[in-house]
């Protein structure tokens, strides 16, 4: 660093906290972004921080080591860190606690664009001992909206966000103006927050994920009994004075007062804080605050909050809680009910789902379903619009959730999953379709036509082929799966390569249909007049390269963590390239492993990378995706087979694929038979797409015999050839022929192949 002062002062107070330190600290210093400081303030722990603390200091010239002499708390050691801080701006981070990959570089790149405010609030997410991750409920509070710097009478409604001081990033030169300290106690934040916010003279807000916040399994310190929870009490003295002290202020004294009455009766209410002899004096001071601070001329229309300062103010703790105890009651109550509704009406769609398998097939009506319910996509959307054209005597029903409703096309009923219209529909179409699982209480009848079409060619192991991988199968009933490929008819499968597998580990009496993918059609019929609308829709810069980076989930880890620094990636090779992220389906809100990424938002660093980073994961059709993309980006994500179809360079970033391989099981080594590059690193990454070998021709053979062999059947016509057999029932021999691989015009390509792209910045230090 020199003798210039950093950009951050980072500072960590460590109290007994040995078992998470390590990564605190780590990362911190792992930080992409790398002008800070970081203050580690050892508060005389009994057991090894200190010691942890030195050893990252030896390591590391940027790690400020304090040790204090006696214990004094987190609001001091705070203080004992702020007195030591040189940095521009002053964050702090708990000791169980860490920042999120690229955070400091986000929060330095959205403080130069905001004008340097005094304060800057960003995003946190609660990450649980299971290793699930939640974002922040009120998230939404922190996305722009009016000016990019503010004060808080412009947005009074940030005051709802969880008041502690590491969520923020403040100007130091404002901390010293004021003369902000931490109070001794519990509840430290309290008299810090408030009066910062209310102070400062500009505010901004960063709508990412900058600090992972650690729930512990037994909880943490205010989650134990003791007196020391009376401490709220001096903690909003201390605010209230600091009110009366700034008349300027004084119309913040309501908003303050109710923030105060929500907060003691979230501590007096929370089982486990509050020994049983302090409940009583808890309740009585929090009377006396009521009194004391209460606003005057307070008008508020009665209700819930109203009664509840009432009881306060006259002192009756045991009204308070009889009510508190019936309001428990009769919210159980409801929750009974409603059980009982659910219940109730289950048993009644069952009856009614027996009695309309009791009537005839309905020939002329087909029912269609995709990824768990989730919209109108992949092969069955394709094989229901080409039902519509060319077998417009059937019906078409989808069976999906409001949310997904807008995906469907003019006309097409939807279903909503368990509705009575919907076991009417199972239970009496002639079709059924689907790329994934029908409900386990469908019970298929004779006559009825059941059409598998899967959702990617296998690379991964599947199916029975799980039965030794347990990382991978996790809950699988096994005996309940083979029930369900028992109901298949119809396999349809886009390559020899598939039909062995899926014959193999999905085992039954189906007939496989060796078409191609319907979704993959659109790939042979778009136009260059497509191509440039959807690019247009998505946000892609004229004459930028668009590289859609699509990676796959992982069965060894809990939800989505990056595996790349898109910002980092995105900035080394400037502003010719634009990365289009779209995550695996699994971690979607509603997926099965659905968790918060690094941003709370899929890990995608957006504003970090000057918007080069656009996240496409709610779009619905990822054929659309592959259509605007020069180039796929993935590990060993499926779609790899689909967008060969288009003949684009694909690169393959296979950083784990010992760990992926090892887990999951493959059927081959993909490293070794790739259709384009394959990287191992970031470094690697980066340099590939600086120096332009991503479209070297060199790769075009490879491509061509990867497209040979996945890709046989994709010519156009496949979702023809499916509803001319299943639906009309053509024979096989009267079916379309495959147009040959030499003889496909795909979608032409968004941009030629520029020279330009050989001319991007070489790649930056990691």
């Amino acid at each position: 660093m020199g003798c210039a002062l950093p950009r951050f002062s980072v500072i960590v107070p460590a109290y007994q906290v040995q078992p998470y330190l390590h990564d605190c600290l780590r990362s911190v210093l792992t930080q992409d972004f790398t002008d800070f400081e970081l203050i580690a303030v050892d508060d005389r722990s009994p057991d090894a921080c200190g010691s942890i603390i030195d050893d990252a200091a030896a390591h590391d010239p940027r790690v400020r080591p304090v040790h204090l002499t006696d214990n004094v708390g987190l609001g001091p050691a705070r203080n004992a860190g702020l007195g030591r801080a040189t940095g521009d701006y002053v964050l702090f981070l708990d000791g169980d606690d860490t920042l999120a990959p690229g955070a400091l570089r986000a929060i330095a790149e959205r403080l130069a664009a905001t004008g340097e405010p005094e304060v800057l609030l960003f995003d946190y997410a609660r990450v649980y001992w299971t290793g699930r991750a939640v974002r922040n409920v009120r998230a939404e509070l922190l996305r722009q909206s009016g000016p990019e710097s503010f004060r808080l009478d412009d947005r009074p409604e940030l005051l709802r966000l969880l008041m502690v001081a590491w969520n923020k990033a403040y100007r130091r030169d404002f901390l010293a103006r004021e003369g902000f300290t931490f109070p001794p106690g519990y509840y430290e934040d309290t008299p810090w927050t408030y009066p910062v916010l209310l102070t400062a003279r500009s505010l901004a807000v960063l709508d990412r994920v900058c600090v992972h916040y650690r729930q512990r399994r037994r909880g943490g310190i205010l989650r134990t009994p003791s007196r020391r929870h009376l401490d709220v009490f001096d903690q909003y003295d201390r605010v209230f004075r600091f009110l009366d002290s700034r008349p300027d202020l004084a119309h913040w004294r309501p908003a303050l007062f109710q923030r105060m009455l929500d907060h003691l009766a979230a501590v007096f209410t929370s089982p486990g804080r509050l020994p049983r002899g302090a409940r009583a004096e808890f309740f009585r001071r929090a009377g006396a605050h009521h009194r004391r601070y209460r606003p005057g001329g307070a008008t508020s229309p009665p209700g819930r909050a109203w009664w509840r300062g009432l009881l306060l103010r006259i002192g009756a703790r045991r009204v308070f809680q009889f009510l508190r105890g019936a309001d428990r009651m009769r919210r159980r109550a409801a929750e009974l009910g409603a059980a009982a509704y659910v219940r109730l009406r289950a048993v009644a769609l069952r009856a009614h789902y027996r009695v309309q398998r009791l009537r005839p097939l309905d020939r002329r009506l087909a029912v269609f379903a995709a990824y768990w319910n989730k919209g109108y996509a992949c092969n069955p959307a394709a094989i229901e619009a080409k039902v519509r054209e060319l077998a417009p005597h059937i019906r078409t029903a989808w069976i999906t959730t409001r949310e997904h409703a807008h995906t469907l096309p003019p006309g097409v009923r939807r279903l909503h999953p368990g509705s009575p219209a919907y076991w009417t529909a199972l239970a009496r179409a002639a079709y059924l379709v689907n790329n994934v699982n029908f409900t386990p209480r469908l019970r298929k009848r004779p006559g009825q036509i059941h059409l598998q079409t899967h959702h990617g060619t296998p690379l991964k192991h599947m199916g029975l082929d799980l039965l030794d991988r347990p990382a991978a199968a996790r809950s699988i009933d096994f005996n309940e799966l083979l029930e369900r490929v028992d109901h298949w008819d119809f396999s349809l499968s886009a390559n020899r390569h598939s039909t062995l597998v899926w014959e193999r580990v999905y085992p039954s009496g189906y007939a496989t249909l060796e078409y191609g993918f319907p979704r993959n059609d659109v790939f042979q019929r778009a136009t260059a007049e497509d191509v440039a609308r959807v690019r247009e829709r998505l946000g892609v810069p004229e004459g930028a390269t668009a590289v859609l980076y699509a990676p796959t989930h992982r069965d060894y880890q809990r939800g989505y963590l990056p595996r790349l620094d898109l910002g980092r990636v995105a900035r080394a090779l400037g502003p010719g390239f634009v990365f289009l992220v779209r995550p695996h389906y699994f971690y979607g809100p509603d997926g099965p492993h659905g968790a918060v990424g690094a941003d709370g938002a899929h890990g995608l660093p957006g504003e970090a990378a000057g918007g080069r980073v656009i996240d496409v994961s709610g779009h619905t059709g990822v054929e659309e995706l592959c259509l605007a993309a020069d180039a796929l980006l993935t590990d060993y994500s499926s779609i790899m087979f689909d967008y060969a179809n288009l003949d684009r360079p694909i690169v393959i970033h296979a950083d784990d694929w010992d760990a992926y391989r090892a887990a999951r099981g493959t059927y081959f080594d993909i490293t070794t038979a790739p259709p384009g590059p394959v990287t191992r690193s970031e470094d690697e990454l980066i340099e590939v797409f600086a120096t332009s070998a991503w479209c070297d021709p060199r790769h075009d053979a490879r491509r061509a015999a990867f497209r040979a062999r996945f890709c046989p059947h994709d010519d156009g016509r496949a979702a023809e050839r499916v509803v001319r057999r299943v639906f009309l029932g053509e024979p096989s021999e009267s079916l379309p022929p495959v147009v040959p691989l030499a003889d496909r015009r795909p979608a032409p390509a968004p941009s030629a192949r520029r020279p330009a792209a050989a001319q991007a910045p070489a790649p930056a230090p990691p």
